[in-house]
């Protein structure tokens, strides 16, 4: 639609291609978008001064922000006029001895500003596209990789109860090659696909620029002609190796048409040797399948004098992309709201884990791995935390607290001996006693607060004093301390020669005779 900004992801594929060394007209055509389109996107993306990798290493909101503003403009009049003409072109180049060239003079004649021959011819061609798709593929080495599920499936046999268990068989196939792999999982879900995605990757020993699928839960959310939502996890998957998903169009075969006899194929070479036997394991199963899976890559094809083994490692295997050092690692996700204390739950685990205290209340998303939690607010990464094994435990980054918090979540023993230590040994002295009184550790600790508070209230000198009074007396408190400077006690000297003063005489003394 006009005026308006295409998907990030979608961008972040047009550079990509850009980056390989695509053509403008190849990434057209991939990215189902205008060449002008492409062109002011590319435009945007010199003018940045950026790399691609830098660019890559925007989350979306930055990337939107740097290309988001781009508008397209709509066709001008002499275009509008030239698309006009092109259904009466399409129907008169089915009648016999009809040219394009001969079309395109009769265009001229009633529009002499109009464009010329080989433009008139590329849009054409674009126009045709969109409305009659149907075409050959000329497959170009290392571009794309056809996976699906074949339609029938085959089966393990449970060896205690001899239960019959049916599993799927993924299929992946290299366009330009034709070398494939086969392998049996349990289910279509997006762990089993994506796991038997990487799988094939691994086995053809590098990545290819686009990933095939068919419209199936665990690669598409939401299916639609022109720009298919992708989930989530499976484009984290291409992200990882740096590859671009294009999902096959729903109901139109012929977009994977390769993978479609591919199928075919694997039914008489591999389904029929198989049920030969049974299997009482995915392990086994694999086992024969990449029996017969290499019997058949190493089969010379059909009216070729070479095998699909062969045409891959003369013609395809330098093409690829190279593998990244770390396997993918599959994420989970779960929404939850932020609590006040500044932390989230992740509900599988039941652990919970910190995120900036600015978050406190916000719906946030987690993705969550064997080994991580990361946590999401608007497409930005607000928290990164290694995964906690256990129940009901707080994972705590103290950079995400409010000064406050962090002053408190930093209380133990040493800090307050250390901060009355600053002061005087006599303070850290009555300091090690109340930490060492308390039978509740956040008790001592608020009593050391409050303690060592007099020091900014009354000066570090009545401090040390009141604390030398509060030993004396043996009695180790807040109150303590509080009372002996409210008093004024820290200021009153005893004489030293107190004990030598005699008894004032009174009529109610009795007297040292009277206890005889």
């Amino acid at each position: 639609m006009a005026n308006t900004t295409i998907s990030m992801s979608k961008i972040r594929k047009i550079l990509r291609m850009y980056t390989n060394g695509r053509s403008i007209m190849s990434i057209a055509a991939q990215a189902d978008a205008s060449r002008n389109t492409v062109k002011k996107y590319l435009a945007s993306f010199k003018e940045s001064g950026f790399s691609f990798d830098e660019v890559n290493a925007l989350n979306d909101k930055e990337l939107e922000d740097l290309f988001g503003k781009a508008k397209e403009r709509s066709p001008n009049s002499r275009m509008q006029a030239m698309l006009r003409c092109f259904p009466k072109v399409d129907k008169e180049l089915k009648r016999t001895g009809v040219t394009r060239q001969m079309l395109w003079e009769a265009y001229r004649k009633e529009f002499p500003d109009g464009y010329q021959y080989s433009q008139f011819c590329f849009y054409y061609t674009q126009w045709q596209a969109r409305v009659n798709p149907v075409m050959h593929i000329d497959h170009k080495a290392g571009d794309k990789l056809y996976v699906d599920f074949a339609g029938q499936k085959l089966s393990i046999t449970n060896r205690d109860t001899g239960e019959i268990i049916p599993v799927e068989v993924f299929i992946g196939i290299l366009g330009a090659s034709q070398l494939t792999y086969v392998e049996a999982v349990m289910s279509q879900q997006k762990e089993d696909f994506i796991s038997a995605c990487e799988h094939t990757l691994h086995y053809i020993g590098g990545v290819p620029e686009a990933i095939v699928p068919d419209n199936l839960k665990a690669a598409v959310t939401k299916s639609n002609r022109y720009e298919p939502t992708l989930n989530e996890t499976f484009e984290d998957f291409s992200n990882h190796y740096c590859t671009t998903i294009l999902p096959a169009r729903a109901f139109r075969p012929r977009d994977k048409a390769l993978v479609e006899g591919a199928v075919r194929i694997i039914y008489s070479r591999i389904y029929v040797p198989l049920r030969k036997s049974v299997y009482h394991s995915l392990q086994e199963l694999n086992a024969a399948i990449h029996e017969l899976l290499e019997a058949h890559n190493n089969r010379l094809m059909q009216s070729r004098p070479y095998s699909r083994r062969q045409q891959f490692e003369e013609v395809e295997r330098e093409t690829l992309m190279p593998l990244p050092v770390l396997r993918y690692e599959l994420k989970k996700q779960f929404h939850a709201t932020v609590m006040k204390n500044g932390h989230v739950s992740l509900g599988p685990d039941k652990n919970y884990y910190s995120v900036p205290y600015r978050f406190i209340g916000k719906k946030i998303k987690l993705l969550y791995s064997s080994t991580t939690v990361e946590a999401f607010y608007h497409y930005e990464r607000i928290a990164i935390h290694k995964r906690t094994k256990g129940l009901h435990r707080y994972i705590t980054d103290k950079d995400h607290l409010a000064s406050t918090h962090q002053f408190v979540a930093e209380w133990n023993p040493e800090k307050f001996l250390s901060w009355a230590a600053s002061i005087h040994e006599d303070v850290r002295l009555y300091i090690q006693h109340i930490l060492s009184r308390r039978h509740h550790a956040e008790q001592a600790y608020r009593s050391c607060i409050g303690v060592l508070g007099f020091a900014r209230k009354a000066g570090n000198e009545r401090l040390i004093l009141a604390c030398r009074r509060g030993l004396s007396y043996g009695m180790y408190s807040y109150k303590t301390i509080q009372m002996i400077l409210e008093k004024n006690l820290d200021q009153y000297e005893e004489s030293l020669f107190a004990n030598e003063l005699t008894m004032p005489e009174h009529d109610n003394i009795r007297g040292e005779d009277y206890y005889q």
